[in-house]
């Protein structure tokens, strides 16, 4: 999923939070048992569509989604290899479109509203002492830094090479930490900012000691 959110009034920033996210949840148990090509290039379709309907923002958005991409690809070259190319082509149009429906759901869904839809599902975790929106937090943080964590590592990986003409491999894996760390902090001062994510209400009044 994209790390960007997309200001706007389309069809699906109107949709409520929850909805989306039962509608991928659905979507991804549909698609998981599918291996008919036909079905998924069509499925790829008409994920394609929703982005079109979006405008030409969405579609600019899907450039944040190329590690993944590349990712995938290498999957693929490696089925070829294996000489089983119909399921490495099966395996690539099903992340594919799960890829692409999930980062819908980011592009249109403010980080506010998914804390609001995941805390109810995450109730029973206050019966061991955790803090649901503590939780929810958390879950939507993954989904909105983790692509942006991955961009981070493909810039890194096309500087390294560009400079050495090999690739990183393990050598990223210390300044890609450096900056998830640093990711982390500025969410914390920002979380922090904001009162923290369970604000407690702050009495208006002055306290002031009443004359005897």
């Amino acid at each position: 999923m994209t790390g960007v959110y997309l200001e706007g009034r389309s069809w699906l920033h109107r949709l409520p939070a929850w909805v989306k996210l039962v509608c991928l949840a659905v979507m991804s148990m549909l698609l998981f048992p599918v291996t008919d090509l036909t079905l998924l290039a069509g499925a790829l379709a008409g994920t394609l569509s929703i982005y079109a309907s979006l405008g030409r923002s969405a579609l600019a958005a899907l450039t944040a989604l190329r590690p993944v991409f590349f990712l995938l690809v290498c999957l693929l070259l490696f089925h070829l290899v294996l000489g089983s190319l119909a399921t490495g082509l099966v395996m690539l149009l099903r992340l594919v479109c799960l890829v692409l429906l999930a980062s819908i759901v980011s592009l249109t869904t403010r980080l506010d509203d998914m804390i609001d839809a995941l805390a109810p599902v995450l109730r029973p975790a206050e019966l061991v002492g955790l803090s649901r929106r503590r939780l929810a937090l958390a879950i939507a943080l993954v989904l909105r830094f983790a692509p942006q964590l991955a961009a981070a590592g493909g810039q890194l990986g096309a500087a390294y090479r560009a400079r050495t003409g090999r690739r990183g491999g393990l050598r990223l894996v210390a300044p890609l930490a450096l900056q998830a760390l640093n990711t982390a902090d500025h969410v914390a001062e920002a979380i922090a900012a904001r009162g923290g994510v369970d604000p407690r209400p702050v009495d208006p009044a002055p306290l002031t000691r009443r004359p005897m």
